[in-house]
């Protein structure tokens, strides 16, 4: 189990606490249902919230929003993954400051079977904070933005699927053990909620344009072959990511190794992100350490200016010391 927090621990570092219980089951749980078609099946699933597809999709959204017909479905995606993206990696993740579970999991004895887990699976990784899981919140913010439009078009007979396919990519972080179960409920909630900030946003957009008599100008005609290629185009983006994904396991991880050996992806190649040392490191852990890398060299300066300082005190102290001796002889 985990030790005694302390008073700094992070908020993540309670979570892990309070919720081991839940996420070792659910974990547990998916573990025992792996296998190597369910696993390709999960990454395919996971595909579909990775920033490979989902900035894709945001940019044929914006070529949704040229058509009257479609437009509410472009703006409704574009807010949604705007809002999600906000909350998600602006606010939460740095907040909340979860470490991975292939990494705070090895200070656990759920470790054996958890990382014969994550082995089976391909060992996938991530550079960031955990909680809440970026890949499901994405999927559900694009997929309940997507389904309310359909609703409010009177599709329902087809709005349940996008919140199925959200689903999938949700339990398949789970399977894939690179995100707590409580992360990925997280992610859900935080999904939906920009999901439905998403669908009103382009309500009022549209209202907008109609009050400004904007419809109009911006009414262009869409033939049948339209949806046809837009369905093209969103299976070419999840290829192309589900082809990205299925080779991560070759990449190189994180060097840290101090409280637990990193399984993070390291920053290969990025200016933002250079070698410390010679040594490829995390997202996180290279800001820890460039962190601390200035915190000694700003203490080490202060130390030298306090040296500096103290030096004309002490030659002030002695000469006033001979003033004295001098005027007592006399």
């Amino acid at each position: 189990m985990y030790p005694v927090l302390t008073l700094a621990a992070t908020l993540g570092d309670k979570i892990d606490t309070s919720l081991f219980g839940f996420d070792t089951a659910v974990f547990t749980f998916f573990g025992n249902l792996q296998n190597s078609f369910l696993t390709i099946v999960a990454k395919l699933f996971t595909s579909m919230g990775d920033e490979n597809f989902i900035i894709p999709v945001v940019a044929l959204a914006a070529f949704l929003c040229i058509f009257k017909k479609t437009r509410k479905y472009g703006v409704a995606v574009i807010a949604a993954v705007a809002v999600g993206t906000i909350l998600t990696n602006l606010w939460l993740k740095p907040m909340v400051l979860r470490v991975r579970p292939y990494n705070t999991l090895q200070l656990t004895d759920f470790w054996p079977k958890y990382s014969g887990w994550y082995a089976s699976v391909g060992s996938l990784s991530e550079s960031d904070y955990s909680f809440p899981s970026g890949h499901t919140t994405s999927a559900f913010e694009v997929a309940i933005a997507v389904c309310l439009c359909l609703i409010s078009d009177k599709k329902g007979k087809v709005a349940w699927i996008p919140p199925v396919l959200a689903l999938g990519t949700a339990c398949s972080r789970i399977y894939l053990m690179v995100h707590y179960p409580s992360d990925v409920v997280a992610g859900a909630c935080v999904g939906i909620c920009a999901g439905i900030v998403g669908f009103f946003a382009s309500k009022l957009v549209c209202l907008i344009f109609d009050k400004l008599g904007l419809e109009d100008l911006f009414h262009l005609k869409i033939y049948k072959p339209f949806y046809a290629i837009i369905t093209v185009a969103l299976v070419v983006m999840l290829g192309i990511s589900f082809g990205k994904l299925m080779t991560e396991s070759d990449e190189i991880k994180c060097a840290y190794s101090e409280e637990y050996d990193c399984n993070n992806k390291a920053r290969i190649g990025e200016e933002k992100y250079p070698p410390i040392d010679g040594k490829n490191y995390c997202k996180i852990h290279w800001k820890q350490l460039t962190a601390e890398a200035e915190e000694g060299e700003s203490a080490a300066d202060d130390q030298a200016a306090e040296e500096i300082t103290d030096a004309p005190a002490a030659e002030v102290s002695e000469t006033e010391a001979q003033e004295i001796e001098t005027n007592a002889a006399a």
